[in-house]
């Protein structure tokens, strides 16, 4: 969609009442969405570019450190040998074969310094969500604010975004940082999202919001407040 169409489409869904804003929360925390390298190197079957992405992500992930929120990364495996455990989803993508678990496509990208105390989430599907125990540890943490970077925002972001919306869990998709391997999907897919599912908001914005964190109480939670 063009930049004239999609104006013509904003003001459209504007006047029925779409794109209200779901507003920062009080306890926020990150996920980023399946920064692997089955998805990060343009040569595996479901990679691309994506440098970009990592880079912004990268300064995310640094304002989050310092105003020491909860931070998750996904990872998306496969363990039966023949990959049995992706259901249906197969049929529709082999290249899910490049997640097998133990291979380096299902590591995370080195370029995000994951440390130790940083959680990470094995899935099967498309949502952070389905079938893990992420809202578990959100609730756990009372997080109420979902800052939400990765690949693809087509697929694995905005099923992620969509869950967290009706668990009530605000997302916050930060557009910088994230990505996808089509153009034309990854900006329609923010417009709908922004219309419908979630606020797409700029880095800037949420690393301000961040900065904010910083004088927030850390309220105990049992072991491992915040964490």
């Amino acid at each position: 969609m063009e930049g004239g169409a999609r104006l013509e489409a904003a003001e459209f869904f504007a006047r029925r009442g779409f794109g209200g804003r779901l507003g920062f929360g009080e306890r926020p925390a990150v996920v980023v969405i399946d920064f692997l390298y089955a998805f990060t190197d343009p040569a595996l079957p479901l990679g691309a570019n994506l440098d970009g992405e990592i880079e912004q992500t990268r300064t995310l992930l640094a304002g989050a450190r310092a105003a020491r929120l909860p931070i998750f990364y996904t990872v998306v495996h496969y363990d039966e040998e023949d990959f049995r455990d992706a259901g249906l989803w197969l049929l529709k993508q082999r290249g899910i074969t490049s997640l097998k678990a133990g291979t380096r496509g299902v590591q995370l990208d080195r370029r995000l310094e994951r440390r130790a105390d940083e959680i990470l989430i094995l899935k099967k599907y498309a949502s952070a969500f389905f079938g893990t125990d992420l809202i578990s540890r959100l609730n756990s943490r009372r997080i109420d604010t979902l800052l939400i970077a990765g690949c693809t925002t087509s697929g694995c972001v905005r099923a992620t975004a969509v869950d967290a919306v009706q668990l009530r869990i605000r997302p916050i998709v930060v557009r910088e940082a994230v990505g996808d391997r089509d153009a034309a999907a990854h900006a329609q897919s923010l417009f709908d999202l922004d219309q419908k599912y979630a606020d797409v908001r700029g880095l800037e914005e949420v690393l301000a919001y961040l900065a904010g964190q910083h004088s927030a109480p850390v309220a105990s939670t049992g072991p491992g407040a915040r964490r």
